[in-house]
This record gives structure tokens, sequence and C-alpha cells, in this order.
């Protein structure tokens, strides 16, 4: 199906919060703080884990690419959701939209690779800490991780093509404050089953086999704890991985909350609230949980502001 003469969309208008009118400048003031502390929060961590020999392990590796992918995230979401909140023309263009979209998607399924990968590091620490140097070696956690972002392309690319090739003649409302695949797709003035079938298998590959490495190689750690026979090894095993462990929480259990619940369940505004969880909250969590749960992370903190008051004063 094709749009006659002149229907075709060349513009969206994200809906975003404006049905809350008298909260706009609060909202912004309240989403400014956080994306803020996420890009700072972000930061830091990647540069302490570059500049500090300490944190030069494969486990902080990923962390730093973690960080990388948050910060990301955040500037494709958050910088034009606190511009319409303060702005009457909530516009964005055919293009603008798609290029959001194939980012959030981009960094989406790069973060679910990354994620099992860091549990899989987990797993060789504590089930063959032997053998862990020699398996997670700099080239090894090198093309470990330039895989998680290769694999995010071709279906960033082909969930974005493939909609953007699909006719949008009518309503150009999104009701949503990012260009996110459902809302969007709503929008499609013909049929989507095909694109539909296309996208499930995706989100059955690029988010739930990451998300079953993740539980298998948890299986293997939590049956090595147990067995232990040293109540500190147990301690110190379980303090190792629960960090990581916060984060795939965090960023499965509201994903899950958005893409997996019944249509019938799904109101707009509760998948507005279940998409700022994590494309706006969990960003920002992550540095504080891997800083704060993280006595190295604290300490490298605190031995580069040290070196850098030492500098001031010589």
């Amino acid at each position: 199906m094709t749009c006659k003469n002149d229907t075709q969309v060349s513009e969206f208008i994200l809906v975003g919060f404006s049905t809350l009118p008298k909260m706009q400048v609060a909202l912004f003031l309240v989403f400014l703080s956080i994306y803020t502390v996420t890009l700072l929060g972000n930061i830091i961590i990647v540069i302490l884990i570059t500049v500090e020999v300490a944190l030069d392990t494969p486990m902080y590796f990923f962390i730093r690419n973690l960080s990388v992918i948050e910060t990301g995230f955040t500037l494709v979401m958050v910088p034009k959701m606190l511009v319409n909140l303060l702005s009457r023309n909530k516009n964005i263009s055919f293009v603008g939209c798609g290029t959001q979209m194939y980012f959030f998607f981009f960094f989406g399924s790069t973060e679910c690779f990354l994620l099992s990968l860091m549990a899989y590091d987990r797993y060789v620490a504590i089930c063959n800490p032997l053998r862990y140097s020699i398996i997670m070696n700099r080239k090894v956690c090198f093309w470990m991780a330039a895989g998680s972002w290769i694999a995010g392309i071709p279906v960033s690319m082909l969930q974005t093509a493939w909609m953007f090739t699909l006719p949008f003649c009518g309503p150009n409302e999104i009701n949503h404050f990012f260009c996110d695949g459902p809302p969007v797709l709503k929008l499609v003035t013909g049929d989507t089953s095909m694109y539909e079938m296309q996208a499930l298998m995706s989100t059955l590959f690029f988010i739930m086999f990451p998300f079953f490495l993740i539980l298998v190689s948890y299986i293997h750690i939590i049956t090595t704890i147990l067995r232990m026979t040293s109540a500190e090894g147990r301690r110190k095993a379980f303090s190792t991985c629960s960090s990581h462990l916060t984060v795939v929480t965090l960023f499965y259990g509201t994903a899950s909350l958005n893409y997996f619940r019944p249509k019938s369940s799904n109101s707009p505004e509760s998948k507005k609230l279940a998409s700022l969880s994590y494309t706006v909250i969990t960003p920002m969590l992550n540095p504080i949980i891997y800083s704060l749960r993280n006595n190295e992370v604290k300490g490298a903190l605190k031995r580069t502001f040290c070196r850098g008051r030492s500098s001031q004063k010589g």
C-alpha cells in the first residue's frame, strides 16, 4: 500500500507528557537533574577505569563499555524529551524519528549482549579462577566487546529500515516521549503482520538469547558458590557478582514490563512509565551501583581525587 498524492507523513508529533500541562516545568527539572547525574556518573566511570591501573581487569573493561552504552542511550533519549517539555512545538522529522529509533534499538541490543558477556566473565572468575587470566585475556575481552557492539547493528538496521518503508498516510501523533517501535507501528496504514513477526523473532534472539546465557551462567555460579566450604569465600564470591546481578534485574525487569505484558493491560501512560525506568532511571543507577557497592572503585576514586589535589598544590 502507498499513500495517495502528498498524504505521506513527513514529520511526527511526540505527545510525551503533554497530558500533564501543569507539571511540564517540574518534570523538566527532575529529568534534567537525572540527565546531569547520568552523564557525570558514567563519564567518571569511563575516565576512572581508563586511568587507574588497579582497574585494568576484564570486569572493569566491560563496565567501561556499559557506561559508554548508557551515555549513548541517554544522549539519544533525553535531550529531545527535555526540549519538548518546554516547547509547544513537539515535532520530530521523519528522518529524525528513524535515527532515534535506530540508536535506541542499537544501544538496547548491544547492552543485552554486553550484560551476557559480563555474566560469562563472572562465571569464569568464580567457577574457573585458576584459568581466569588465560581465558579472559586482553585480546579475548576486546573481541567479545567488539562482537557485542557489532551484533547490535544488523537488528537495528533491519527493524528501522523496514519500519520506515511502511506507509504512514494518516495520523502522525506518537503517544510516547520518543520514537519507540510499538507506538510508531500503530500509525502505519497498512498490513504490519510480517513486520510484527520479524520483530518478535528479533526480540527472542537479541533479548531472550542473551538473557538465557545470563541465566545459565548464574546457575553455574550459584551452584559453585553453594559448594564452597568457607563462609568468607561464599561472601566474596557473591559480592563480586551482586552489582552485575542488580543491573541485569533492573534492565530486564523494567524492559519486560514494557514489552512482554499483554496488550490489554498496557495503557499508553503505563508504557511511558515503564520506558522511563530503563531509558532514564537505569542509566543513572548503573554508575551508582558500580561505585557505591564496590570498594575497588571507591578506592580508585579516592586515589584519583587525592592525586588531583596534590598536583594542584604542587
